[in-house]
C-alpha cells in the first residue's frame, strides 16, 4: 500500500514539475501510467496461471483474450489454463489460435502437440512435432517425441528420445517415469524397475512412480515392497497394488495375504482392499 501511494505521489509531482517547462509532459505521464498498468496486469496473469482453481483461470483468460484478441500472452494464458482444467479438446483449439498469431514460437507448436497427446490424438501430435525444425531442441519437445514413438511402438526411437530429454533437464524424474512405464508395457520389467528407482531418487515423494515400481517388481514375481520413502497410507496402497498383481498372475494365496496386510496397515478402513478380499474369498469358496 505504501508503495502504491509513493508511486501516485511521485507521478503527481512529475506532473507539477514537468508541466511548467515541457508541453508533452502529460503524454509522458500517461505512458508511465500505462507501463505500471502493464506490470500490474502481468503480475495478475501470473497469479491466475498458478491459481488453485483452474476454472477461475479459464474464465479470466477467456474474458481477457476476448477483449484483447491480438495479445498473444493472453491467448497463451487461456490455452495453458484449459490444459490445467483438463479440457484438452478446447486447449487444442486455443493453442492452434496461438500458433497462427504473428508472435508465435516453436514452443507454442510443442504445446499444441502436448494438447493433442492429452486428447489421445497421436497422429496429429506426430504431424505437429514433425513440422518443427530439428534444431529446436528442448526437453519438452523430446519428451513428447518419445511418447509419440511409444504410441507407434518404435522402441529404439523412443529410447533415443527419452535419453536426449533427460540430458536437457535438471528435473528428469517425470521423463524417467515415462520411460520406465514404456519399458514395462514392452515386457522389460527389469529395465522398468531400474528407471522407476532412478526416478524416485530424483523425486522420492511421487506416489505414481512408487506404484509403478512395485508393479515392475511384481511382474518379476517379486512381491516384497522396495525400501523407499512411504507413508503408512501409501504402504497400504502399495500392498494393495502388489496383491492385485499377484492374483492376476495366479499367485492367489500370496495375493490374499497381501490384501490382508494392506487392510491391517491402513490407518482407516480400506474399502477397496476389503471389497477385493471378500470377492476373492467368495470365489475360492465357490
Amino acid at each position: 500500500m505504501r508503495h502504491s501511494i509513493f508511486v501516485t505521489l511521485s507521478l503527481t509531482g512529475l506532473i507539477a514539475v514537468s508541466g511548467c517547462d515541457r508541453p508533452d509532459s502529460e503524454a509522458e505521464v500517461n505512458r508511465a501510467l500505462r507501463d505500471i498498468n502493464v506490470i500490474d496486469e502481468t503480475n495478475l496473469n501470473d497469479v491466475m496461471l498458478q491459481s488453485s482453481d483452474p476454472g477461475e483461470a479459464v474464465a479470466y483468460f477467456t474474458r481477457a483474450s476476448t477483449a484483447n484478441p491480438d495479445r498473444i500472452d493472453l491467448a497463451r494464458g487461456l490455452a495453458k489454463s484449459l490444459i490445467r482444467a483438463k479440457r484438452p479438446a478446447m486447449a487444442i483449439q486455443a493453442w492452434k489460435r496461438v500458433t497462427e498469431m504473428e508472435e508465435a514460437t516453436y514452443d507454442d507448436q510443442v504445446e499444441l502437440a502436448d494438447a493433442y497427446i492429452r486428447d489421445s490424438k497421436w497422429d496429429e501430435a506426430s504431424a505437429t512435432l514433425n513440422a518443427i525444425p530439428p534444431t529446436h531442441e528442448t526437453y519438452k519437445r523430446y519428451r513428447l517425441e518419445a511418447m509419440v514413438a511409444d504410441s507407434q511402438q518404435q522402441w529404439e526411437k523412443a529410447d533415443s528420445f527419452y535419453e536426449i530429454a533427460i540430458g536437457l533437464t535438471l528435473k528428469p524424474a517425470p521423463v524417467l517415469n515415462n520411460w520406465g512405464f514404456s519399458k514395462l508395457t514392452r515386457g522389460d520389467a527389469r529395465g522398468a524397475e531400474r528407471l522407476f528407482a532412478e526416478a524416485l531418487r530424483e523425486d522420492p515423494g511421487e506416489f505414481t512412480t512408487k506404484n509403478n515400481l512395485v508393479l515392475a517388481r511384481a511382474a518379476q514375481r517379486n512381491y516384497d515392497l522396495p525400501v523407499i520413502q512411504m507413508t503408512q497410507i501409501e504402504r497400504a496402497q502399495l500392498l494393495y497394488t502388489v496383491a492385485l498383481a499377484a492374483i492376476k498372475q495366479g499367485d492367489v494365496a500370496t495375493g490374499r495375504g497381501l490384501l490382508k496386510a494392506a487392510i491391517d496397515t491402513h490407518p482407516q478402513h480400506f474399502e477397496a482392499a476389503s471389497r477385493s478380499l471378500k470377492a476373492l474369498e467368495a470365489n475360492v469358496t465357490n
